[in-house]
């Protein structure tokens, strides 16, 4: 199992069309990717900017190369969601997954507090493609 982590930034006033956006389109279309086994979206909060945190998980590095094209250490964004990140780290990592000790894993969804926005998604498109 391979795990992609990827880091973006948004102004404040962008975050939760941001989130929305991964919720809702981006991040459920990477389950139609065959080995693509779904991921975390982590959002931290900042007084004038909101980072967020795309951690996808993949059957192997085939299966990633499936998602980010054969050089898969760059980060891909879909169009819409460039627009709305203010800053950006342009390569992804990835690492071999050792061992997992999360109970809840197998749930439908991860516990969402009142106030966050609906469910959502990642298929992204390189920088300066244009197109998924």
């Amino acid at each position: 199992m391979i795990a992609r982590h990827w880091r973006g930034w948004t102004e404040t006033h962008n975050a939760d069309a941001y989130e929305t956006l991964l919720r809702n389109r981006i991040l459920p279309a990477l389950k139609r990717i065959p080995g693509c086994h779904g991921g975390y979206l982590l959002r931290s909060n900042g007084p004038e900017e909101v980072e967020f945190v795309v951690m996808n998980f993949f059957e192997s590095i085939e299966a990633v190369k499936q998602f980010a094209g054969p050089d898969y250490g760059v980060a891909v964004f879909e169009p819409d969601a460039r627009q709305l990140l203010s800053r950006i780290e342009p390569t992804a990592s990835h690492y071999e997954v050792r061992m997992e000790t999360v109970t809840w894993a197998s749930r439908q969804e991860v516990p969402t507090p009142p106030c966050r926005m609906p469910e959502a998604a990642l298929m992204h498109t390189r920088e300066g493609d244009g197109e998924c």
